[in-house]
Order: C-alpha cells, then sequence, then structure tokens
C-alpha cells in the first residue's frame, strides 16, 4: 500500500501514454520529431501546450510559465538568478527542506548577501497562523531583500496560509522602495496539486514546484510560476532553447532586448522531451477530476490518518489536526521506537512510509487520490499493534 504520495507519481495512463508516444516517435526518428515540436512554427511548439495548461491549473498565462526538472531547480534558478547585493539578506525559516536551504546558501555566497531564518511554531501540532506571521513581522529587518518559504512542510506536515503571509509581506512593503521591496518566493510542492488554491491569485512573487509529485506529472518535471514584473528581476542561470529572442541575439551578436522572460529562465540543453511534453496530460487529468474534488479527498484520507494517531496515546503526532492547516503529509513518532525503525516495519506489513531526512526525523504517511479507507485503516492497525 502506498502511502508515500510525497515522494514520486505513479503516472496515471493518459500520461504513460504520452509518454510512450513521444518516446515512440522519437526512437523513429529523433531529428525530425524534434525539430518539427521543439524548434519549427511557434504554435507546433509542443512545450507551448505544457506552459499552457500549467496556467490554466494555476489561474495565470502561459507566458508566466518557466518549465523546469524540479523544485529544487526552480529555487536554484530563482534565487541566483535575483542579482542580490551585499548587505540585503534572505530570511528564511528553520523548516525548509535541503534543496531551498542550500539554494538560498549558494546564492547568497555567490552574491555576498546573507541568510538567516526563523521558527514559524514551537509546536507543530498546535500551529498558531496568527503567531506564525507575527513571527514573521518580528523578524523582518531593514536588509530583508527575500522571505523564502515552504508552503508545505514535509517535516511536520504544517501548511501555511500562503495569502495571508503575501498579505503580511505587502504590509512590509508599504514603506520601502520598489528595489528594496521584500520577494516572497515560495517553494510549492507539497501544496501543488493538493490545495484548491490559484497559484497566480496567491500573492507571492516567485513560485516553484515539481509536478512529478501531487499534479501526478512525469518524474523530471516541473515549473516555475511568476509575473512579467517579476521575471524581469532574474538573470538567467542556464541558456534557453525556449526563447526565440536570445537564440536571434546569439546570431545577430547583439545582448537580448527587452526585460527577461519566463522562456529566457526555462533552461536549455536537451531533456527528456518525452517526459517535460507529457506533463500537459497530468495537467488535464488532474484538472478533470477537479482541484476541489482532490482536496477533499486527500483531507479526508489524511484527516484518517491523524485522528487514528491522535487517538494512540503511544504516538505522538506533529501535523494539526484542521485540514485547512495540513496538507498531504502527516508526520508522528512511536514511544520506544525510532523512526526509521517505524518505518521498516510498516514496510515488512506491505505499506510503504518513511523517515523523514530531517536533523530531527519524523515517521511520515502520505495518503493521495490513489488511496482507499480501508488502505489507512491497515496502516493504523500496525502502528496500534506497537504499543508496548
Amino acid at each position: 500500500m502506498h502511502l508515500s504520495n510525497f515522494y514520486l507519481a505513479s503516472n496515471p495512463t493518459p500520461v504513460r501514454d504520452a509518454i510512450t508516444n513521444y518516446r515512440r516517435a522519437f526512437d523513429e526518428n529523433p531529428h525530425s520529431f524534434l525539430d518539427d515540436n521543439m524548434f519549427a512554427r511557434e504554435e507546433d511548439k509542443l512545450w507551448r501546450t505544457v506552459c499552457a495548461e500549467a496556467a490554466e491549473y494555476v489561474g495565470g498565462h502561459a507566458d508566466e510559465i518557466a518549465l523546469t526538472t524540479s523544485t529544487t531547480m526552480g529555487l536554484a534558478l530563482t534565487y541566483n538568478g535575483l542579482r542580490l547585493r551585499p548587505g540585503q539578506e534572505v530570511l528564511t525559516t528553520t523548516h525548509e527542506f535541503y534543496p531551498h536551504h542550500e539554494a538560498i546558501r549558494l546564492a547568497t555566497d555567490k552574491w555576498g548577501a546573507t541568510m538567516r531564518s526563523v521558527s514559524l511554531y514551537d509546536s507543530s501540532f498546535d500551529f498558531s497562523p496568527d503567531e506564525a506571521l507575527d513571527r514573521l513581522r518580528a523578524a523582518v529587518r531593514p536588509e530583508t531583500r527575500v522571505f523564502g518559504v515552504a508552503w508545505v512542510h514535509s517535516n511536520t506536515g504544517v501548511r501555511l496560509p500562503m495569502a495571508r503571509v503575501a498579505d503580511t509581506i505587502a504590509e512590509l512593503n508599504r514603506n520601502r522602495d520598489e528595489d528594496d521591496r521584500i520577494l516572497l518566493v515560495v517553494d510549492g510542492v507539497h501544496g501543488f496539486g493538493v490545495a484548491d488554491e490559484d497559484v497566480a491569485r496567491m500573492g507571492c512573487d516567485f513560485f516553484s514546484a515539481g509536478t512529478h509529485k501531487w499534479i501526478l506529472g512525469p518524474r523530471g518535471t516541473g515549473i516555475m510560476w511568476a509575473t512579467p514584473e517579476n521575471w524581469a528581476l532574474i538573470q538567467p542561470t542556464i541558456p534557453s532553447l525556449m526563447s526565440a529572442e536570445t537564440s536571434a541575439a546569439w546570431r545577430q551578436d547583439r545582448r537580448p532586448t527587452g526585460p527577461t522572460q519566463a522562456s529566457w529562465v526555462s533552461p536549455g540543453g536537451f531533456f527528456s522531451y518525452e517526459h517535460q511534453w507529457a506533463a500537459a496530460e497530468a495537467f488535464r487529468f488532474v484538472r478533470q477530476i477537479g482541484r476541489k474534488r482532490i482536496q477533499d479527498r486527500i483531507a479526508e484520507l489524511n484527516s484518517q490518518i491523524k485522528e487514528g494517531l491522535a487517538a494512540m496515546d503511544h504516538v505522538t503526532l506533529h501535523t494539526p489536526l484542521a485540514p485547512e492547516l495540513s496538507a498531504g503529509i502527516v508526520t508522528f513518532d512511536v514511544d520506544g521506537h525510532s523512526p526509521q525503525d517505524v518505518a521498516r516495519i510498516l514496510r515488512e506489513n506491505r505499506v510503504i512510509a518513511n523517515s523523514t531526512p530531517y536533523g530531527v526525523p519524523h515517521v511520515r504517511l502520505s495518503a493521495g487520490i490513489v488511496n482507499f479507507p480501508d488502505e489507512i485503516d491497515v496502516a493504523l492497525n500496525v502502528i496500534r499493534s506497537l504499543k508496548a
């Protein structure tokens, strides 16, 4: 029983079929199939279809989408491209996963800026949005240029109210010059495909998420979203094959004209295009089901996990019980057992779980739309049996 939906998705049939069809076409004629669908007429470029489907899902426009291979790549391209100045800082939280922390560290080291972390809560189980926002306000300094934060914390399962976070940042920006306003960068991977929210209306400045988790997309796919005004702040890191302007500038021995656009930031190089292009089918698939239905089903199943664990006196639950304060991740500890041991015992009983790869690890379960209530019951019975 697969209760680790936070990892990589098992692709639904339309996505698998698209990958297979693209792969077969590449194998039959790799030159022509790539040339016809990547470098020929604008209307035939399949990456544009992916951007259009992603934009429909986020509630934005296709020219606001850059295509990546993962959340990690998107975050790295964002921080590395922001042209931070010495004396500026990136504020983040103590709850971030390794790739987000490292994307910030590497970029601030490069640009001569600094990074600093704030804890938004002491008890994740008792998470209070009001307290978290108060802590954010208190942590911001005049030199803070970026606040980088995960929408859903993968070590605790806490889901931040991102619209309220964005409103708080907007309040703090009221008396700041445009060049010094705080930019909100979001690691959105564990909310993207779970929460019924329009990313484009959330209020963040930059959003990065892999699409190979909750969107059920092909492995090695992801997106970045920003408005044209914010894309203009980015210095591209990797040469793009999706921008006619940048390639034309190279041929004409000049600099690209105009501000940076999303397509300039989409990394070039030859990708596994059968995966990248099939991501369009993943967005169509989840949109066909409906974001609200998906959100409700994930909340229902993970609430079953949380409520079952909360009733066990040998279990310490770390994820808030309220559905609006969590998403599709539930973490906990079992008295007398290490998280690694609990994950092993669950696997021995045919339940796929894991321990979180943080300095202080926890057991992690994660139900998605592929799961059923009776599978949750099996997992809970195994954990119930671990009482000393």
